[in-house]
This record gives C-alpha cells, structure tokens and sequence, in this order.
C-alpha cells in the first residue's frame, strides 16, 4: 500500500505530551499499538508537512475552472 492508496482500515488518533517532553503521536487500531514519540522540533516538522498537505489535498478537491457550484 502507498501514501495514495485507498484504505478502509480504521484507526485511533491521540496527540498529546509525554513527561519526558517529548510529543508522542499514539496510533491505535486492528492490532496495531504504535506509539511515536519526537523531539518538540520534530513534532512542529511533522505539524508544517501536515498543513502542506492538507493544502495541496484541498487544490486537489476544488472545483476546475475555478468556479464554484452553480445556484439555482
């Protein structure tokens, strides 16, 4: 499977601080139990190719000819 493969695999979520200060991204699902942790630079990395890509992936959603949807 790659980055732009379709998936019906569900899976939870969590963000959050350890006390150790890192930032831990905890991912849990179908036998999976994965927990990420980054230093506080990497985690605002991680953050900015986030963003990125929710930017790119919402040019890839819009409407072409840069119209929006027609009313009646």
């Amino acid at each position: 499977m790659g980055i732009d493969s379709e998936s019906d695999t569900g899976a939870n979520l969590q963000i959050g601080p350890t006390t150790l200060g890192m930032v831990r991204i905890y991912i849990e699902g179908d036998g999976v139990d994965l927990p990420l942790d980054f230093d506080p630079d990497e985690a605002e990395e991680i953050a900015e190719e986030l963003r990125a890509a929710a930017e790119a992936a919402r040019a890839m959603a819009a409407p072409k000819g840069g119209r929006g949807p027609r009313r009646r």
